[in-house]
């Protein structure tokens, strides 16, 4: 079996890649101040977000390979699996690593919304890929965190840490809306598969036997992660992923409520769900007024 080391520690993880811990719980890396290391795939129990200059081969992240491009960022949160196995090879990194522990950002309002930033679950190959622009920003603000670390600590150090680790995320949460923006091609190819999987799974009878499809079922169908499908659909349409599964739903049981020869029941069963209540109060909610009185008024 393919060993995972595990890395639970700041100290850990500059021990690894042999630099000095300036802070138990933060630290910036410049590897181009790192002559060689041996890579492994850790059991990451930090938070951890990597920037990288150059291809440097086929990395895994999770299950996904992806050969990483000039100014990618990748980001990994606490109890993911990430790297590779260099097999006894020592190599020569390029880029940077911002890594820090969730003590550091406990009880601090980064703490309280570090889960708002949905990045930190996408899958390595929905990874951020910068502008030179963007990659100088990006730079700028691991300085800025780097500067303060190698400050004596004192009372406003984590205050100062947190905040620019917290400004650094915003302008990734920035940068990845512009890549949303820029990818309207791929995004609405998904869009549109997105469309075509509902309508396959309602027209095969499937819904009957595996109850209404889930956010998670179609980001996988898709091969995406469900942050990531998520964070896409709000983009382009507006709506979550759910509002737009619920529509889909809506639209198919207009259709259905027309045939006068079928129950509510049988269409709430139809359409997957476990209850007729249930579809009742999803039917009203969307459309004002109960299926009955929609088949009565139609």
């Amino acid at each position: 079996m393919e060993q995972v080391n595990r890395i639970d520690a700041v100290g850990q993880y500059n021990a690894y890649v042999g630099v000095d811990t300036q802070h138990p719980l933060v630290s910036v890396v410049n590897f181009n101040e790192v002559p060689v290391i041996q890579y492994f795939r850790h059991y990451m129990g930090i938070y951890a977000v990597f920037l990288k200059n150059i291809k440097c081969g086929n990395m895994t992240y999770g299950c996904q390979p992806y050969d990483y491009e000039d100014g990618t960022l990748v980001f990994v949160s606490p109890g993911q699996v990430y790297g590779i196995n260099s097999n006894g090879q020592s190599m020569k990194p390029s880029g940077y690593a911002l890594v820090f522990h969730p003590d550091l950002i406990k009880s601090t309002h980064l703490g309280k919304i570090i889960k708002d930033y949905s990045f930190f679950s996408y899958e390595v190959h929905e990874a951020l890929h910068l502008s030179k622009k963007e990659r100088k920003t990006i730079v700028d603000c691991l300085d800025k965190i780097a500067a303060e670390i190698e400050q004596n600590i004192d009372k406003h150090s984590k205050t100062l840490i947190v905040s620019n680790v917290e400004l650094f995320l915003n302008y990734c949460r920035r940068f990845y809306d512009r890549q949303f923006i820029t990818r309207t091609n791929e995004n609405n190819d998904i869009l549109t598969r997105f469309e075509a999987l509902l309508h396959d799974y309602f027209a095969s009878g499937k819904a009957k036997g595996s109850g209404l499809p889930s956010v998670a079922y179609c980001a996988d169908q898709l091969h995406l992660s469900p942050n990531y499908f998520g964070d896409l659909i709000k983009k382009e349409t507006g709506n979550t992923a759910l509002d737009y599964i619920q529509s889909k739903v809506i639209d198919e049981a207009k259709a259905k409520i027309f045939d006068s020869a079928k129950s509510i029941n049988a269409i709430a069963v139809e359409l997957g769900f476990k209850y007729q209540q249930h579809f009742t109060r999803l039917f009203k909610l969307k459309t004002g007024m109960t299926p009955m009185a929609y088949r009565s008024s139609n």
